[in-house]
């Protein structure tokens, strides 16, 4: 399939004013959640709703993170979700249960986000 990078906004979710643009996180299917760096969120004033998670990292590496709730915006699409307080060294990821609440899906021959259609109901 191939990867490709996009950009996205991150809002605090009480004070929508409070806003920054991330640039170049890697679209990534294979992660359930969105990773952002960890200055980035804090200075949002994004509290760390849960702590200490484990997860397992591509390379078979467990690591623990916060994570805490936040708007993402990817162009006219937006959603809130539970992203990940990315620490230095972290790559910054666009996940899959964005990807889900933003209703895109992933265009591997193009390299880009589309719109994923109608929504399934019952």
């Amino acid at each position: 399939m191939g990867t490709f990078h996009t950009g996205c906004r991150i809002e605090n979710v009480t004070q929508r004013s409070k806003g920054a643009t991330i640039h170049n996180l890697l679209v990534d299917t294979g992660s359930d959640y969105t990773w952002a760096p960890e200055t980035t969120l804090d200075k949002l004033g994004i509290p760390r709703e849960k702590k200490d998670l484990e997860f397992i990292m591509a390379n078979g590496q467990k690591v623990t993170r916060s994570v805490g709730f936040a708007i993402v915006r990817v162009d006219k699409h937006f959603t809130v979700d539970e992203i990940v307080f990315a620490e230095k060294g972290d790559l910054l990821l666009l996940g899959a249960r964005t990807l889900e609440g933003l209703n895109l899906t992933v265009d591997s021959k193009k390299k880009k986000l589309v719109a994923a259609g109608p929504l399934l109901a019952a």
